[in-house]
Order: structure tokens, then sequence, then C-alpha cells
């Protein structure tokens, strides 16, 4: 149970900037050009105007849970390494999801090579697992529906228990997880406390080749001793907003943490796409290692795309 909690944190760590985990990344596709530092005082811009845009937004939520008001097709690339960091397993899976009559979800190609299945047909690892939860039931529109939370300690609130901190750390960054071990408050990078371990900046820039857009980017301090580095979970917190409205359009989270239950490394990326009036998720990638007592450890990466949407 315990490991199904952090593989839950793994998959959700939710690009490539800090400390990319040298070896071979899915994400090759380049979708944001940085131009020049902002000026804060012309533009009347500050750290405080990000900080709240990024804890109040509902928007990026609400991008997912369009999803099913759409037809699209989702191309989702996996890998899983050995420890010298050589693929030793990949997963492909093109599918078309329709929004309307009997079969919603419609596999167009489904590919499985190397140690990818235990002997009884499971994943051979949580984190996948867990990405097929998470994804394989958002195309099937669970994870984006309207259900009530469960109450803690309700029989058979498990996955939906999963499923809230999933979201927490996805669409609430800065927010505490609860009922991770000695982790849940280590999100909560905004608070008075934290901010002394952190630099901000923003800068201007052009995403998808025509959209203006400002990138916030919330680092661990340079001058801190390895010990206080080592403490903070956070390591890197990007948000890429659209300058004509504020909308989130992107989010990057490097995580990295180690302590005698567990310890991991991990950095994903979330892009949007605009479809109409609508935005909605168009690049997912996820890179990560994580290691708990008991279970061997775990190295996977993935990418996933959306297209076509109408």
């Amino acid at each position: 149970m315990k490991s199904l909690l952090i593989a839950a944190l793994m998959v959700c760590s939710f690009g490539g900037f800090a400390q990319q985990i040298p070896r071979f990344n899915p994400d090759s596709i380049k979708t944001i050009q940085l131009d020049s530092n902002v000026n804060i005082v012309a533009q009347k811009l500050s750290v405080e105007t990000f900080i709240k845009a990024i804890t109040t937004d509902t928007s990026f939520y609400a991008a997912f849970r369009k999803m099913k008001k759409y037809s699209f097709i989702a191309e989702n690339r996996i890998y899983t390494y050995d420890k010298k960091n050589q693929v030793n397993g990949k997963i492909y899976r093109k599918i078309r999801h329709t929004n309307s009559g009997p079969v919603k979800m419609e596999y167009l190609v489904k590919q499985d090579t190397g140690k990818v299945f235990k002997k009884n047909g499971k994943y051979q690892l949580y984190t996948v697992e867990m990405f097929d939860y998470i994804f394989m039931n958002a195309y099937k529109s669970d994870l984006v529906a309207d259900a009530p939370t469960a109450s803690p300690g309700a029989k058979g609130d498990t996955n939906a228990s999963y499923k809230d901190k999933l979201k927490t750390l996805i669409f609430n960054p800065g927010k505490p997880v609860k009922g991770i071990p000695f982790i849940g408050s280590k999100t909560e990078i905004f608070t008075a406390n934290m901010r002394q371990y952190y630099d901000y900046n923003f800068q201007s820039g052009t995403y998808l080749d025509s959209i203006p857009v400002y990138r916030f980017r919330v680092s661990v301090k340079d001058d801190l001793s390895k010990w206080t580095k080592d403490g903070l979970m956070i390591k890197e917190l990007v948000t890429i907003f659209d300058k004509r409205d504020f909308a989130i359009l992107g989010r990057y989270v490097d995580m990295k943490y180690s302590n005698m239950l567990f310890d991991f490394n991990v950095q994903m990326n979330i892009e949007m796409g605009y479809f109409g009036e609508d935005k909605l998720p168009t690049k997912i990638t996820y890179q990560g290692n994580w290691n708990v007592p008991f279970k061997k450890e775990e190295r996977a990466s993935f990418l996933i795309l959306h297209k076509d949407y109408h």
C-alpha cells in the first residue's frame, strides 16, 4: 500500500531544465522560445501576481475535464530502464477517443516489447500501473468526471484517495499533499517560511511559434547548504502564462527527495494548446526514478501526445 502511495506521487510530479535524468529523453518537441527578461516596473508585474495566479487557478484542471467533449487521437510511449539506464521495456499505444457512440476508446496500435508484464499479466512497475490508471481512465472520462470525493477512511475509497493526491500535485502546486509520510508539507513552496529557500524570476517568450507568454520559474537558491537543498523536495516549478489573459498553458515540476523510507528523482511537464475557444492538453512528459524498501527500483519515462481534437 505504501509503495502505491509513493507511485501515485511519482507519476504526478506532473520538461527538463534543472537536473534532467541522464538517459534517453522521449520529449523531443520544443514548444517555447524565450526572448528577454521582463521589466517588472514597466509591465506592472510582480512575483505575487504570478503566485496568486498559480494558487487560485482552476483553468488547468478544467482543460482536462473538457477533453471528454472532444474526439481526439492519443499517442502514448512508455519506456522502462535497468540500473544502467538502458531501455529494457517499451509500450506504445495509439488510441482514438470518441465523445459519442458506445465505443469511447479504440486502440489503433498496441505494442509491447521487453520487460513490461509479470507472469500474472500485471505490469512489472507500479509507475506504469499508475500511468495506466491515470491516463487510460482519463480517456474513458473517469479522471475528469464530476464525482464526489470519498470521505477519509471510507471503504473502497483507496483509488479516490490516490486520485485526490494526484490532482493536488498536478493542478494545485504549492498546496500540501495529505497522507504521504514525511512529504505532505514539503510541497507548500509558497508559504512565508519556504520562500526564503527559493528564487523567483519570469521572462517573456513565445509558445507554439505564435502565442505571447510569460515563463515564471521558482527554483532552489544556489547559495544554500547541501543539507538544506537536500531537504527541499520541489527543486523547480515552471509555469507558462498566456500574456493575453494569464491562462496557464504549461507546467513543469522537478522533484527529488530521499529519506529512510524511499528516494525519488522525477521531472514532469504538461502543455496545453488552443482548439477553438477551449484550452486542451497536448503533451505530457515524465522522467522518474524511485525506490522503496523491499521493492525493485523503478525507472521509467513517458511521452503522451494528444492531437486531432474535433
